[in-house]
This record gives C-alpha cells, structure tokens and sequence, in this order.
C-alpha cells in the first residue's frame, strides 16, 4: 500500500515538473500574446536572465562555509558537463557561431573550474590544525 501510494506520488510529481517546464518554454510567447505584442519575447527572456543573475548573486554568497565546499564540489562536476559538451561543439560543429561560442564556454568553464579548485582548497585549508 505505502509504494503504491509512494508510486502515486512521484508520478503526480513527475506530472506537474513536466506542466512546469511546458509552461516555462512558452511563457515568452504568451506574454507577447497576452499584451498584443508588446512585450518582445527577447525582451522577457533577456528579463529572465537578469533575475536569474541576481538570484544565483544572492544564492551563493548565503551559503555558510560549512557547505560552500560541497557546492563547489557539485558546481564542478556540472561544468565537466559543460566541459564535454563545449568539446564537442569546438570539434564537430560545421558551424562557426557554435565553434566560436563552444570555444568561449570551453574557455570559461576552465576558469570556472579552476577558480573551483583553488575555493575548496582554500576552505580545506581552514580546517587544517595551525603549527605553533
């Protein structure tokens, strides 16, 4: 009985994630609808990519030192993702937007890499007994 309800649960989850994300992917278009055409959808997705700034902002610099090294931890296995894909779009890619711009993400996820690295072991290093 308690998987079934279980079962139930995640599937009803799973449902409302996935009316989520379709209603994510057509809100530019349906505000442009809902205002006549005034609002430009690159103007409401560019709005969006403001506030996530401010937000991913004030997001990281909340976090207490005792987690900031598993959130870099997480943050650099996300951007070895990154890593890959931006290799591929450098090597396959017949064209030149996607090798330019795969070359730039390449280039920042390995500083954001690297800037990930020298954190941890900056708050690794913390921890450590001090000699006297």
């Amino acid at each position: 009985m308690a998987n079934e309800a279980l079962n139930n649960a995640l599937e009803q989850l799973d449902q409302a994630v996935n009316a989520v994300v379709a209603a994510a992917a057509h809100a530019p278009e349906a505000a442009s609808v809902a205002t006549g055409g005034a609002i430009d959808p690159f103007v409401f997705r560019l709005a969006i990519f403001v506030l996530s700034i401010f937000v991913g902002y004030y997001v990281v610099w909340s976090v207490t030192p005792a987690l900031h090294t598993p959130l870099m931890a997480v943050t650099n296995a996300i951007s070895s993702v990154i890593v890959v894909g931006a290799l591929l779009a450098v090597g396959i890619s017949a064209s030149g937007y996607a090798t330019g711009f795969g070359f730039i993400a390449l280039v920042l996820v390995s500083v954001n890499i690297f800037g990930g690295f020298l954190v941890t072991s900056r708050m690794l290093a913390m921890y450590k007994r001090k000699d006297r």
